[in-house]
């Protein structure tokens, strides 16, 4: 029975009524929201994070390779939390400080909303880090929906936390802390696009004619991916970090985006909705029933790639290694049977793309074959996570060369066990992803 009961609130989950993808484990996207929230919320602040690290390094065991690995891999998490910190406390101790209306100190945690607002508004620079750091990678992802830019999504958060810390003598409480730095983080967004104006562009022609009638989407120079740091939390916003809904978003107006991520996707009442906004719940209403269809026109008709509860990992490794020998190899028959007749490829911010299996295949023949004037050298790949979808890092050594360099990161969509769409990213964001940029014999 308890898999069938919301993991926050213990109320039974709606049926899954047949449909495909991976089985919900909460009630309502609010619930979703909590526990979430709950994971990422700092317990002791910055001295008991730095003891926390201090303890996964003396627990590392590197004659164990798999304990080796998770734990290298929560001492990341760990350390990423403390540089997010360092570097909030760091920016608001470089802006000029408000006059405290109190000279009372932080409160603990466990505090009310009107504590809360106390507790910010006569914070120094490191404890108003400590306040908001457990909201920071939440914020990012928001800012993030919004423009579909990783790069502009870090300049984003980091524009909400100064704001906040420049502002946090007019926090009154009257909301919560999250849903302040929400409104601050919508509203930035909101100017950064009415800023740079960014509209989708159509595709020029394929430097191979496309097969099997596979047409070109749309060109979003700006489209990068989003690295998965919490599996569980990237499984339970999966859908609504897919690069096809990103894609798809991008078409919607900037309010009305706003409005359909913040009621559809956060979960958040009407009323919630248009206090961030400053509208009245009439134009929310409106701008949520525009969105909605807007929407679904640009979606496929099958988004989700594994079938409702099934485990992925397993087939998804399969899938990935096959991939990497395949491509490391120079193996065609192998790669034509991983790709889907209508499969695509597409290359922001390059105005390059590929349409079906056949135009796919006669791309990669030149660049695989030592022979061929276009041959680009050999490929190695390290797999990774980005947007709940697999990806990988692919490296080439150039012919004459002795190190394989970074050169594109590559996010599969997979339907029915086959890729379906194939999007490559610049290498610079390698190092987002945990991946080195050059890798050796």
């Amino acid at each position: 029975m308890a898999g069938n009961v919301c993991r926050t609130c213990g109320k039974s989950l709606p049926a899954a009524g047949g449909k495909p993808g991976r089985a919900s484990v909460y009630c309502s996207a609010a619930c979703r929201q909590k526990a979430y929230r709950t994971r990422q919320a700092t317990s002791g602040g910055v001295q008991q994070l730095i003891s926390e690290i201090e303890r996964q390094v003396k627990g590392l065991v590197p004659e164990k390779p798999e304990p080796f690995y998770s734990g290298v891999e929560s001492l990341s998490s760990s350390v990423r939390r403390l540089r997010s910190i360092a570097r909030v406390a760091r920016d608001a101790s470089r802006t000029v400080t408000p006059e405290p209306v109190t000279n009372s100190g932080v409160t603990e945690t466990g505090v009310t909303e009107s504590d809360e607002a106390a507790a910010v508004r006569t914070s120094d620079e490191w404890s108003f880090a400590d306040l908001v750091e457990p909201y920071r990678r939440e914020l990012q992802v928001h800012c993030y929906r919004m423009v579909g830019s990783y790069d502009d999504s870090e300049d984003l958060v980091q524009e909400t936390l100064l704001k906040a810390w420049k502002h946090r003598d007019g926090f009154e409480g009257r909301a919560s802390l999250r849903a302040w730095l929400y409104k601050i983080a919508t509203n930035a967004s909101l100017d950064f696009l009415r800023r740079d104006e960014r509209r989708p562009r159509p595709y020029g022609p394929s430097p191979v004619p496309p097969s099997d009638g596979v047409a070109a989407g749309s060109f979003l120079p700006w489209l990068q991916p989003f690295p998965d740091e919490d599996p569980e939390a990237a499984a339970e916003s999966a859908e609504t970090l897919e690069l096809v809904f990103l894609a798809a978003i991008q078409h919607l107006p900037p309010r009305q985006r706003a409005v359909l991520i913040m009621r559809d996707v956060l979960g958040w009442p009407a009323a919630d909705t248009a206090q961030a906004l400053d509208l009245t719940v009439a134009s929310v209403t409106s701008a949520l029933q525009r969105a909605r269809p807007a929407l679904r026109e640009r979606l496929p008709e099958r988004r989700r790639e594994w079938a409702r509860g099934a485990d992925p990992s397993e087939a998804e490794r399969a899938l990935l290694d096959r991939y990497m020998r395949a491509a490391a190899d120079g193996d065609m028959s192998a790669m034509a049977a991983m790709l889907r007749a209508d499969a695509r490829i597409t290359m922001p911010p390059n105005p390059l793309w590929f349409g079906g299996r056949d135009a796919i295949l006669t791309m990669l023949a030149q660049t695989f074959d030592p022979a061929s004037p276009a041959y680009f050298g050999r490929w190695r790949h390290l797999p990774t996570r980005a947007n709940g979808q697999p990806a990988l890092g692919g490296y080439v050594q150039r012919p004459g060369t002795r190190v394989y360099r970074a050169q594109v990161l590559d996010v599969l969509r997979v339907e029915d066990g086959l890729i379906a769409e194939i999007t490559s990213f610049e290498p610079h964001l390698f190092p987002a992803f945990g991946l080195p940029l050059t890798l050796t014999d």
